[in-house]
């Protein structure tokens, strides 16, 4: 399915029937981490719509849109079985009719300049706006997103209570390798040195986790101790956010905060996140979802 009036037009139909409809937005590219989100969706509703679009507003002039990987025929054959519904590929014509940079955007606000923001300049503005799209063109009951893209979803879940949307969003624990390293469709662009070298995320966000009973101060020193000397690894940012808010935490913080860090790999930029429990015992579960993690898919 490639139209937008296409699209409306089946879920219509359902919807006189009584059915409830969950979409799963993706950028395709598709791994076990989407497909962990396919078959939440597929619990949560009766119909399940996968959108497949590579969207031109979340990319800057010096990030990689000619190079982010466009699989759609294998995406495709990844979600057969999966009980997916409608698969939705629009181009950048039928959902920018007027050109990508015309017409009206949403802005992410302050938070939205922050940590990635600040890395990559309107990405969110970006992001929301076709979320906001995709919200108003399928109108789903529930939207099915992943935490790997903490930052992301807190922005989708503001954007929905600010705008008085009438979906719900439902986060599903970020997927892993067995090692830990989160999946990601950038970790097809890591060379063996690198993958191995890009364990360093996974493994700052366990020494975070070790230290979060001495503080904020303490477990940022540990998490950015972890790095060292990696060579071929540029740290871009660790920081530690309340979640309530996505601002960063003081020293005098306590409870459940959420660690954010951002690398490079070689060429290739990575991120991740966990959460942690200040001021706790060390290890100390900090509830659910603690370290924001689902073991590897089996093989499709």
């Amino acid at each position: 399915m490639n139209t937008i009036a296409g699209l409306r037009a089946v879920l219509d139909e359902r919807r006189r029937g009584g059915a409830s409809v969950a979409l799963v937005p993706t950028m395709g590219a598709l791994h076990d981490g989407h497909l962990a989100l396919v078959r939440r969706a597929r619990e949560l509703a009766d119909v399940v719509v996968v959108s497949i679009f590579v969207n031109p507003l979340q990319f800057g002039p010096t990030e990689d849109l000619d190079r982010y990987p466009r699989t759609l025929e294998a995406d495709v054959a990844a979600l057969s079985g999966l009980g997916v519904d409608v698969v939705f590929a629009p181009d950048v014509a039928e959902m920018y009719p007027d050109g990508s940079a015309a017409g009206t955007k949403v802005t992410a606000g302050p938070v939205g300049g922050r940590y990635e923001g600040a890395h990559r300049p309107g990405h969110f503005d970006g992001m929301l706006t076709v979320v906001a799209k995709l919200f108003s063109i399928a109108q789903p009951d529930v939207a099915v997103f992943g935490q790997k893209d903490a930052q992301q979803v807190f922005l989708v879940t503001r954007m929905v209570a600010d705008l008085d949307l009438r979906l719900r969003i439902e986060v599903v624990p970020t997927v892993r390798e067995a090692d830990g390293l989160a999946l990601s469709s950038r970790n097809r662009f890591l060379d063996g040195r690198e993958r191995v070298a890009a364990l360093v995320l996974a493994e700052s966000l366990d020494a975070a986790r070790t230290s979060a009973a001495d503080g904020a101060s303490e477990l940022l020193a540990e998490g950015v101790a972890a790095f060292g000397d990696h060579d071929g690894v540029d740290l871009d940012y660790f920081v530690v956010v309340d979640p309530a808010t996505f601002l960063p935490v003081d020293e005098e913080f306590r409870g459940r905060a959420l660690v954010l860090v951002a690398a490079r790999v070689g060429t290739t930029r990575l991120i991740d996140n966990a959460f942690v429990e200040i001021g706790a015992d060390a290890g100390a579960d900090a509830g659910p979802d603690a370290r924001a993690e689902l073991p590897p898919s089996p093989a499709e």
